[in-house]
């Protein structure tokens, strides 16, 4: 998943947060992550912005993004 939200990121130019270091990556949690094999109706992940957006503008951007299946809650 954090890869998805990674390219999904990039993909919408949204204004994201990267880790520091060599390889910088964008900052997303995923606050329960799930075991191998396991399937889930309801996550909840944090992404940083790097600057401030609109929640419905982010989320409209962003959703386009992902795979039909997958529905973003802000």
């Amino acid at each position: 998943m954090i890869r998805l939200f990674g390219r999904a990121l990039r993909r919408a130019n949204l204004p994201f947060a990267v880790s520091e270091g060599f390889s910088k990556h964008p900052k997303i949690v995923i606050k329960r992550a799930l075991k191998l094999g396991l399937t889930s109706e309801n996550e909840e992940a944090k992404i940083a912005l790097s600057e401030y957006m609109k929640p419905e503008e982010f989320k409209e951007r962003f959703q386009k993004q992902l795979p039909e299946g997958i529905i973003i809650k802000v």
